[in-house]
């Protein structure tokens, strides 16, 4: 499931290459088709993330409201403006990435992503069928406009230059004004959302008055906005919690440092596209983390592997129907 960089990102680029435009909508899979007929023709305004849901503004006060879950994805094709690069390419945001876009300083990790303009949170199978159609940083599309229908997609949004094709999110729907802030409303503090001392005052409240283990309170969307399983684990070992903590029992300015990670990282996320949780890195280092996953984590995905502190093994349970990874030495 992308986490809140990645969705913060896909919202980047929809500021970028389709707010102020006008959009063709439609349904090819048929699911959303009168949700599309209600955005037909309508002037984008706004596209904002919260947390892992992403929400696009639509004349005459429709907002569609999308969160994509664990298999949701936007495959981008067409002119995609990133950062400072305009890209005749095809791209996927979600569950794997931009594509594309050519740096003099692009880093590619051991999936193909150039790990400095990434927008998700890659998936190895998606990514290699995506880059096997590639030449060039075209598709075997061509120059094809509007580019064909592929699988199974939900919204496809369309300008004069780009397009986007929305494939199995868990959400896909449209709210009024009123509706939108009532889903925002149910969410915990986004520190790029509102004022981040507000947000911290809150996710401290909160916390503190929980019983639940802060491992399921940092996933709790109703909690804190965005965090998902890496940064769970990375932002406990990196604050050295004991995963199992009830929220009342970490002391607050525990609980304070927490959130000023997730302000730190979520930044650091937005910018880079990676979820690097590593700090302190030399330049070949960091280079060496950007080109691969297994050098960007602290704990991550690295059960019964030496901790990089300790050398203790790594932990790897269950909890909330989620993997959890941890030092049991330096999070006593």
């Amino acid at each position: 499931m992308p986490e809140g960089h990645s969705v913060h990102r896909i919202a980047r680029q929809f500021a970028r290459n389709f707010v102020g435009r006008p959009v063709q909508a439609s349904s090819p899979q048929g699911r959303f088709a009168e949700g599309a007929a209600v955005l037909q023709g309508r002037e984008m305004l706004q596209a904002m993330a919260v947390g892992k849901q992403m929400f696009l503004e639509f004349e005459d006060a429709v907002w569609l409201r999308v969160h994509l879950g664990l298999y949701g994805a936007w495959d981008f094709a067409g002119e995609i403006v990133a950062d400072a690069t305009i890209a005749s390419a095809n791209g996927r945001m979600g569950q794997t990435n931009q594509r594309g876009t050519d740096l003099d300083e692009a880093i590619f990790d051991d999936a193909g992503e150039n790990s400095l303009t990434s927008i998700g949170a890659p998936r190895r199978t998606r990514v290699h069928v995506r880059m096997s159609e590639q030449t060039s940083g075209l598709s075997d599309e061509g120059d094809e406009w509007p580019p064909p229908v592929v699988g199974q997609v939900r919204l496809r949004l369309l300008n004069e230059t780009t397009c986007a094709d929305l494939r199995g999110p868990t959400a896909c729907a449209l709210q009024s004004t009123d509706e939108m802030l009532a889903t925002i409303a149910k969410l915990g503090p986004d520190p790029l959302v509102g004022d981040v001392d507000e947000g911290e005052e809150r996710f401290v409240r909160t916390v503190r008055r929980k019983p639940t283990p802060i491992a399921l309170l940092l996933m709790d969307q109703a909690v804190i906005s965005g965090i998902g399983n890496v940064y769970r684990a990375e932002m406990l070992f990196r604050a050295r919690v004991e995963p199992h903590t009830p929220g009342r029992d970490v002391p607050e300015e525990v609980v304070r440092e927490l959130w000023r990670d997730w302000v730190r990282l979520l930044s650091i996320g937005v910018e880079t596209g990676q979820m690097m949780t590593m700090d302190g890195l030399g330049e070949a280092e960091y280079r060496a983390a950007m080109a691969s996953r297994d050098d960007r984590h602290w704990v991550y995905h690295r059960a019964g592997l030496p901790c990089r502190v300790c050398g203790t093994e790594i932990a790897l349970e269950e909890i909330g129907a989620r993997k959890l990874y941890w030092c049991p030495s330096c999070q006593r």
